[in-house]
Parts: structure tokens; C-alpha cells; sequence
């Protein structure tokens, strides 16, 4: 296929604004940003979670903690030495754009996970635990 030459003198003008990338695709249930703990030596393994697998960008880290970023807030964790004590067992809430394509990597990745069918369609999520041993509860995006 061949495009006709142009019967005007076109010339593109450039945009000189800043260019403003766009947000990871995957956002945080939450109010504001969240810190979670991890054991020392986990870096690799909660990269390969949260930025391989869940899309997250990770920042560089300040004051000790590795952080990631999702649409709306950023997810922290500090190192702390084992054995890590937790004061509660809640999960944090991640929404994904596409359920069935993280379900799909967690099966190829072996990882093991409970699907939770709710009382209303259209609301499943999945219940696993990240490479820290934090819960995580991974729902569906829904635009309205």
C-alpha cells in the first residue's frame, strides 16, 4: 500500500511541552501509600513480583526502603531482619487491568493462590501471599 503525495506543503509541528509518561497500569486499594516489612534479601524476588508480574515501576530507594509505584499511591517495604512480626493479617488490595492474565502467570509461575468468588458477578479476586509473606488480595479494574 502507497500513499498518495500531498496536495499541500505539510510540515508536523513539534511539541516542545514536556513529555509526561504514563501511570503503571495497576493501582493500590488504599487511602495513601502503604509500608509494608520484607526480610533482608528478598529484593529480587519482590522486583520480579511486583514489577515483572503486577506491572509496578520501581522508584529508586531513600531512607532504606524499597519502593514501587502504582497509578494512584506507592507501595514501600522495609527491610527488617527475620523474624518479622506482624500486628495484622489484612490484605492489601491491588487492582490489575486483565484478572485472568495474573491468574495465568501465577499458575506458570507455581505460585499458589485462592480464587474468591464473591455473592456479585463481576467482583473476583485472588488471595496469595507476595514473596515477604504479606497477604495480597488482586482484583479486576473496573472502569465505570
Amino acid at each position: 500500500m502507497e500513499l498518495e503525495p500531498s496536495s499541500i506543503n505539510f510540515k508536523p509541528v513539534i511539541d516542545r511541552r514536556l513529555h509526561m509518561p504514563e501511570p503503571p497500569p495497576v493501582r493500590l486499594v488504599a487511602i495513601e501509600d502503604i509500608v509494608l516489612s520484607a526480610g533482608a534479601g528478598l529484593e529480587v524476588q519482590l522486583d520480579d513480583f511486583y514489577v515483572n508480574m503486577l506491572r509496578f515501576e520501581r522508584e529508586s530507594a531513600k531512607y532504606g526502603l524499597i519502593t514501587y509505584k502504582a497509578e494512584n499511591f506507592r507501595l514501600r517495604f522495609e527491610i527488617v531482619e527475620p523474624p518479622l512480626l506482624r500486628e495484622d493479617f489484612r490484605p492489601l488490595g491491588i487492582d490489575v487491568p486483565n484478572l485472568p492474565i495474573i491468574e495465568q502467570q501465577l499458575i506458570d509461575r507455581k505460585i499458589e493462590f485462592l480464587f474468591q468468588k464473591p455473592l456479585l458477578a463481576g467482583q473476583e479476586s485472588l488471595l496469595l501471599q507476595d514473596p515477604a509473606g504479606n497477604w495480597v488480595q488482586i482484583g479486576e479494574i473496573r472502569i465505570i
